[in-house]
């Protein structure tokens, strides 16, 4: 075999190896679920845990059962309890982020029709490696009633 030969099949195999990694990178998403709704209500919210296997970010969630979908945050300023959009959410590699009623969570606003408790309702995730690269993530959430859940916030 001659040395371009040789060449040609390190430079394959390099690239194999190389495609292999960016396939092995993960987005794991658990306990996804909706808040359900009530006929006529304008908005609900969406909670999960994210786990990324290297540094990335939660850029923007969509799904089909609401006009318009955005990541919000709740944190304390002033001793008032405050509600508004963010950016991006940081999914530090390896560890698990969750989105919940009192932090990070996904609004959906603009509902299609009611959301009605065991109802599947599909979201996609975009996030983003620190290579820039991103990965769209399909998630099922299961619409929860609000019987044994964590305490509710008004939007």
């Amino acid at each position: 075999m001659t040395a371009v030969q040789h060449l040609k099949r390190l430079t394959l195999g390099l690239t194999l190896l190389g495609l292999a990694a960016h396939a092995s990178a993960q987005v794991q998403v658990s306990d996804a679920w909706v808040r359900a709704t009530v006929p006529g209500q304008p908005a609900s919210g969406a909670f999960m845990t994210v786990t990324a296997d290297v540094d990335s970010k939660l850029l923007r969630v969509a799904s089909p059962v609401a006009t318009d979908v955005q990541i919000h945050e709740m944190n304390m300023q002033d001793d008032v309890m405050r509600m508004g959009p963010v950016d991006s959410v940081a999914l530090p590699a390896g560890k698990a982020v969750t989105l919940d009623p009192n932090g990070y969570h996904v609004m959906l606003m603009g509902l299609t029709g009611q959301i009605k408790e065991g109802d599947p309702v599909p979201l996609t995730l975009t996030v983003e490696n620190a290579k820039g690269e991103q990965q769209a993530v399909e998630v099922k959430a299961i619409a929860r009633g609000v019987d044994g859940m964590a305490p509710s916030h008004k939007h």
